[in-house]
């Protein structure tokens, strides 16, 4: 099931995204929260009447950095032993269609399209065959990073945790299996030109051993997001840019560039 969380008429809730065409997609909207009893109402709105927000509003977005090999050498960076996390803050994540706001702190804003695991109730210390009772679902996300910033600073904080760095959506798919989930392509478009294209079976550490790692530190929250890692081809964007991440099995990510008024 494709879950979205969307506004219509200044109020905002949850829809199951019915449909395969573009144009004739609906939601269903459901009763309740999709983490807790719920059910579909049977009331359905065109996609295109609302407008989507964030799938899901996390308490914390826990990053894995260089996850890929590739990536990681492509920033003349070593590729770590074990799972490196860092965080972006809740007031980083933005939706589909919604406008990455380039920071005047930065000359060299950097796209990284990543698969975005959302986790579905709360859980600490998972063991690694509990994984999968724990995932919600997946969406796309853009670890959308100040990189002059990141060379800069030892702390990543402000480099990737700025307002607008998080694009995630444009629904959380729960029907994706792990073992699927852990072969998916990747890839990235600017301006209709492709710039990155890996698959999730490329990454070093896969999703299992990220949340054995993060949730042996600390409580993951139902709606918490991890991201997994982006693959090789991170680069430059500029005001005026439309930045498109797309996942195998999931959907588009479609976000622009605005400068930050």
């Amino acid at each position: 099931m494709r879950i979205a969380r969307f506004s219509i008429d200044g109020n905002v809730a949850f829809g199951a995204v019915e449909g395969d065409k573009q144009d004739e997609l609906v939601l269903d909207i459901i009763k309740g929260i999709p983490f807790a009893d719920h059910e579909l109402s049977g009331t359905k709105v065109p996609l295109s009447k609302v407008r989507l927000l964030p799938p899901v509003l996390p308490s914390k977005v826990v990053a894995f950095g260089r996850n890929y090999a590739e990536h990681a050498r492509e920033l003349g960076s070593e590729v770590p032993d074990v799972p490196f996390a860092f965080f972006k803050p809740s007031t980083s994540v933005i939706g589909p269609g919604d406008d990455i706001q380039y920071p005047p702190f930065t000359n060299e804003l950097h796209h990284e399209a990543e698969l975005a695991v959302v986790i579905g109730r709360m859980c600490r210390e998972v063991p690694r065959e509990r994984v999968k009772d724990v995932v919600f679902g997946y969406t796309c996300a853009n670890d959308v990073t100040a990189r002059d910033v990141q060379r800069a600073e030892k702390q990543w904080a402000r480099a990737k945790g700025f307002d607008s760095s998080c694009p995630l959506g444009p629904w959380v798919e729960t029907d994706i299996d792990l073992a699927r989930a852990n072969d998916l392509t990747v890839q990235l478009t600017l301006n209709g030109e492709q710039r990155q294209l890996g698959r999730t079976s490329e990454m070093v550490h896969p999703i299992e051993d990220l949340i054995v790692n993060i949730s042996e530190a600390m409580t993951l929250l139902p709606g918490d997001v991890i991201l997994t890692g982006t693959p090789a081809g991170v680069g430059p964007m500029s005001v005026g840019d439309e930045v498109a991440v797309t996942i195998e099995g999931i959907g588009t990510l479609t976000n622009k560039v605005v400068k930050r008024g």
